[in-house]
């Protein structure tokens, strides 16, 4: 099956990214994304405004992806979609399309869990890229998600331990928020907390059971922090940007971290990969690598191209579900929430 020439199109629109890519078997031919800008003057992803982008990128991306990948449609073995998690109405455009596109040039329909996505992203064949040998662990952290995967192989996947409440994406950027910066505000946090001392300011750290995280409870005590600040020196945000942030974003991969450490020794497993759009801070790789020497740890860290939200990511999960028959009929349909 591998010497094959199978052509997967993938399509992902779970939130606010159109994306379309292809790929020959497990190597990536193209993978191109139109960002939406619409949402910065609102300070987050407005769902109705994400949809109807949605519905005015899909076709020139989709015809970029087949442009640059140097093939006609017709050489197409089958269409991959994120059918969730995700936004409905962005969810929908995405699934719409690739059940129609499938349908018209008769090949088959292959559905892909988002979450499922990131992590198997690994498994793209890209030079200098090893990829993690079964069992491993997986920290997918994205804007809506905080998970610890146990992965025993493509399809066999168990969560260890999610969030109870905020993903760790959401606790950068309300954090951000507070401090007056634009969205996105993660990346920004990174930015500035490269700058800064990470021990400035001790914020407190939730205290959560088994392998679970919460979030919640450390952006109010952020909030508070700032308000106290702020009373007392109008110009304590501008003074300290660079300290703040540092300190909010160690305090967030000590949170991270230490449920990984945890996780590691409870199954013995010392293949550790990451995974979602946060995996894209400097910190978070900076802290996955100086656990290799310390705890004797193999990391993966994916290329930044598959951190964020990309098509690509889709189209090897379905090429993965390709090479087993996997494959869905036209009755689909969008799950925002969808569990690995």
């Amino acid at each position: 099956m591998e010497h094959q020439n199978i052509y997967i199109l993938a399509i992902e629109s779970s939130c606010d990214d159109t994306s379309a890519a292809v790929l020959h078997n497990n190597k990536k031919l193209s993978n191109v994304v139109a960002t939406q800008h619409i949402h910065e003057e609102y300070g987050g992803v407005v769902p109705e405004l994400a949809s109807r982008a949605h519905q005015q990128n899909i076709v020139p991306v989709v015809h970029q992806a087949l442009a640059k990948a140097n093939i006609d449609k017709k050489q197409l073995s089958a269409i991959a979609f994120t059918r969730g998690p995700g936004l409905m109405g962005s969810l929908l455009v995405g699934t719409s399309f690739a059940k129609s596109l499938a349908l018209g040039l008769d090949i088959p329909l292959i559905e892909v869990n988002h979450m499922q996505a990131h992590i198997l992203a690994h498994f793209i064949d890209e030079e200098n890229n090893p990829k993690p040998q079964f069992p491993f662990l997986a920290l997918t952290i994205s804007g809506g998600h905080t998970q610890i995967v146990l992965v025993k192989g493509y399809f066999d996947l168990e969560i260890l331990g999610e969030t109870l409440d905020d993903a760790v994406g959401e606790a950068f950027d309300k954090s951000a928020k507070i401090l007056g910066l634009p969205y996105p505000g993660g990346p920004l946090v990174d930015k500035y907390a490269q700058l800064g001392n990470p021990k400035a300011f001790p914020f407190p750290k939730p205290k959560v059971k088994d392998l679970n995280f919460s979030f919640s409870g450390l952006k109010t005590s952020i909030l508070y922090f700032i308000q106290k600040q702020v009373k007392e020196n109008p110009n304590f945000v501008e003074e300290n940007l660079n300290d703040i942030c540092a300190s909010i974003q160690y305090t967030i991969i000590d949170i991270l971290m230490s449920k990984l450490k945890k996780a590691a020794k409870q199954t013995g497993i010392k293949q550790i990969a990451i995974g979602g759009g946060v995996s894209a801070n400097s910190g978070i790789r900076q802290a996955l690598k100086d656990a290799e020497n310390k705890y004797g740890w193999t990391t993966y860290v994916p290329k930044f191209e598959y951190c964020t939200d990309n098509a690509a990511m889709i189209g090897i999960v379905g090429y993965l579900k390709y090479l087993e028959g996997n494959f869905s009929d036209q009755s689909i349909t969008a799950k925002a929430r969808y569990v690995i």
